[in-house]
C-alpha cells in the first residue's frame, strides 16, 4: 500500500520548525511521506538580530536566499520529503490576489493527494497576517481542491481531488506559556492595534500528538534558521527537560474529517486513514 500523506502549508521558514516541528518528524519517522508548502522566503525579517536598513543586513533579496537554505536545511533535518515555495513578499501575503493564491496552493494539493493537511488557524497564532492569510487561503484551496469546475493550468493540470481531513495549530495555553516563556512576549501590531497571542481553550482541541521523542530533532531543524540566530538564543540555554515541555506534544483542532469524528480526543492525525 503507498504511505500515507501529509501537508504542512504554511506563511515563512522557520514556522515548520518553531509551529510544527515535532508532529512533522513523528510522521516522517513513522514513514508517512510529508510535504511542506511555505508560502515566502522570509525576507521583510531581520539578519542576526539586524533590522532591514542595517548595514549588517543583506538586504531582502540577499536573506530570501539565504532563508530558503536554511528552510530546506530544516526540512531535511525533520525528514520532510519536499519542500515548495509559492514565491509570495514576506509580510504583504494578506495582500495576495486571493484567487491566484487559492488556485495556487489547490494545484500542489492535486498533485500531492495528501490524506491530511496542516495549516495556522484563522487566529494567525497571533494575529500575524501571513499567517491568517495562509490559513484562510489554504482552507479555500482545499474546497477548490475538490472542484472539478476549477481547472488546472495547462498540461500539468491535475484531476480534482478531495482532502480527507484538514487540522489548524491549537495551541493551548501550557504551550503559550511555555513558548514565550522562553522566547518573548509575541505581539503583532497591525494597523496601529496590538494583537496578542490567544489560547485556544482546552475543551475546542480536538487532537494532541505525543512528540516527546522529538525534540531533539526540532532542534536540530530550529538550529538550521542561523539568521535568525537571535530570537532563538534563549533556546541554547534549556535544559532537555525544558525542550521536552517546549515541543512534547503539539495540538490541533480538526476542522473537518471525512474519515473519522466524534468527542473523543485523537492522539493520531492519521486516525481515520487506512493506508
Amino acid at each position: 500500500m503507498p504511505a500515507a500523506r501529509l501537508l504542512a502549508v504554511l506563511a515563512h521558514p522557520d514556522d515548520e520548525s518553531l509551529g510544527v516541528g515535532g508532529t512533522l518528524a513523528k510522521y516522517a519517522s513513522q514513514g508517512v511521506d510529508v510535504f511542506l508548502l511555505t508560502a515566502t522566503r522570509g525576507e521583510s525579517g531581520r539578519y542576526r538580530g539586524f533590522r532591514p536598513g542595517d548595514s549588517n543586513h543583506p538586504g531582502p533579496a540577499e536573506l530570501a536566499s539565504v532563508r530558503e537554505a536554511e528552510l530546506r536545511a530544516a526540512a531535511s533535518a525533520l525528514g520532510v520529503r519536499e519542500v515548495a515555495l509559492l514565491g509570495y513578499r514576506d509580510s504583504e501575503l494578506d495582500q495576495a490576489r486571493p484567487w491566484d493564491a487559492v488556485t495556487a496552493i489547490a494545484e500542489h494539493i492535486r498533485r500531492v493527494r495528501p490524506h491530511v493537511v496542516l495549516t495556522f488557524g484563522p487566529d494567525g497564532a497571533y494575529g500575524h497576517p501571513d499567517h491568517i492569510a495562509i490559513s484562510q487561503f489554504t482552507t479555500a484551496a482545499i474546497v477548490a481542491a475538490g472542484n472539478p469546475a476549477v481547472t488546472g493550468d495547462g498540461a500539468n493540470a491535475q484531476p480534482p481531488y478531495s482532502v480527507p481531513k484538514l487540522y489548524y495549530v491549537a495551541w493551548p495555553e501550557s504551550a503559550w506559556k511555555a513558548y514565550q516563556a522562553a522566547f518573548r512576549k509575541l505581539v503583532s501590531t497591525v494597523d496601529g492595534v496590538e494583537r496578542q497571542a490567544v489560547p485556544w481553550p482546552d475543551w475546542a482541541i480536538t487532537t494532541v500528538i505525543d512528540t516527546r521523542s522529538y525534540w531533539s530533532t526540532v532542534w536540530q531543524a530550529i538550529s538550521c534558521h542561523e539568521s535568525q540566530v537571535s530570537a532563538y538564543e534563549q533556546l541554547k540555554y534549556l535544559s532537555p527537560s525544558d525542550h521536552e515541555a517546549l515541543w512534547g506534544q503539539q495540538s490541533f483542532y480538526r476542522v473537518f474529517s471525512t474519515v473519522n469524528g466524534g468527542r473523543s480526543r485523537e492522539t493520531d492525525l492519521m486516525e481515520g486513514i487506512c493506508t
